[in-house]
């Protein structure tokens, strides 16, 4: 067979394997508009037939690599790739649809999955609408409001135990990885590796050897941290206003197959660090002591949690900006950077980090002095 007839039969496979779940959904014949994608490999399409809607989730296996397989070692993730290195799903269907139904488990509102076939890469799920927090917002919706029940959902979901399994629709079946030294290494590194890709920043033999003391001793702090069921990707354009539900299934969730058992601070740097618009600080602090009296934490070993974390994951986030447009000639991600370099200098202010405050100031003080 050749390849041609190879990748022929496959898509000719995966478009019956659709037919069949339309039809299993009560799909078959609706009206398919495409959605503007995202930063993923996945496209959607929203349905519409007789008056009712769904969302079509559309993933071939093909388009990733591999995620990371329980027990694989450090050299064999190395080998795999990015996704296995940074223990992401890879787009898989039944990673969606598995952590889909843990949420829904503790009493949150992710889509509804109608049905699914995740061999294929497809399913069929709830539509919840248009309204993103970074939508509603600017258009008058209580910022303080909507962070302070968003902040309220992490509570609930650090609160329950974390599940090394889960089971889902459709055959779905997903393991919850350790976000771990390796991945905190990787995606860190990607701060001096890219970095002077895009910037006037110059890492050399000496600074590499530096950042790699820095860098280990905040993976060091960040190992000795509580773990938490970590959502990963929760920020104002994965989070969805529902007012017309109750209490904290009024935030509909999205985008959380790369949940992981990490850290509490890390789904707070994601929320409250945003990289596409600026919390406000009434805003940032609300849902810091919604969080706090929620679960009853200590304010400051929070905080000393989140400038770690936060410090890694925003020098990570410089470091994937740094990559998309110097590699993959996406240069309108260069305009988030301004706002990445005020995350990563208010983490630096705390005394936990003050090692790691002297190597970026060393590498690129005039951006940390322009954010302030």
């Amino acid at each position: 067979m050749t390849l041609k007839s190879t990748i022929d039969s496959h898509a000719d496979a995966r478009a019956e394997a659709l037919e069949r779940l339309l039809a299993e959904t009560g799909f078959a014949g609706a009206q398919r508009t495409p959605l503007a994608g995202d930063a993923s490999t996945r496209r959607y399409e929203r349905l519409a037939l007789g008056g009712r809607r769904a969302m079509l989730m559309d993933a071939p296996r093909s388009n990733e690599s591999a995620p990371c397989p329980p027990g694989a070692t450090p050299a064999e993730r190395r080998a795999m790739g990015w996704n296995a290195t940074s223990r992401l799903a890879a787009s898989r269907v039944e990673a969606f649809v598995a952590v889909a139904q843990h949420l829904e488990n503790l009493g949150l509102s992710p889509p509804k999955v109608y049905g699914a076939d995740c061999e294929a890469g497809y399913a069929i799920l709830e539509d919840l609408g248009d309204d993103l927090y970074a939508h509603v917002i600017p258009q008058g919706t209580d910022e303080i409001a909507l962070y302070e029940e968003a902040a309220r959902v992490l509570a609930h979901v650090h609160a329950a135990p974390v599940p090394s399994r889960i089971e889902g629709a459709g055959g779905a079946n997903w393991p919850i990885l350790d976000y771990d030294a390796l991945a905190l290494e990787v995606n860190a590194d990607l701060f001096v590796e890219w970095l002077p890709r895009a910037a006037d920043v110059h890492i050399d033999d000496a600074a590499r050897a530096r950042w790699e003391k820095v860098r280990d001793s905040l993976i060091v702090k960040a190992l000795g941290f509580p773990r938490a069921f970590t959502i990963r990707d929760y920020h104002a354009e994965n989070l969805l206003w529902l007012p017309e539900r109750q209490g904290i299934q009024r935030v509909g969730l999205l985008d959380f197959q790369d949940a992981v058992r990490g850290w509490r601070a890390w789904d707070f740097s994601m929320l409250l660090h945003d990289a596409r618009r600026d919390v406000s600080y009434p805003a940032s602090e609300a849902a810091i002591r919604a969080y706090l009296d929620a679960c009853g934490a200590s304010d400051a070993e929070f905080r000393r949690e989140l400038a770690v974390l936060g410090a890694l994951n925003t020098m990570r986030i410089l470091g994937i900006f740094s990559r998309l447009a110097g590699r993959d000639g996406k240069e309108r991600y260069l305009a988030f950077m301004p706002r990445e370099w005020g995350h990563l200098a208010r983490t630096l202010e705390h005394p936990a980090l003050s090692e790691a405050k002297a190597f970026v100031e060393s590498v690129a003080r005039p951006y940390l002095e322009r954010a302030a």
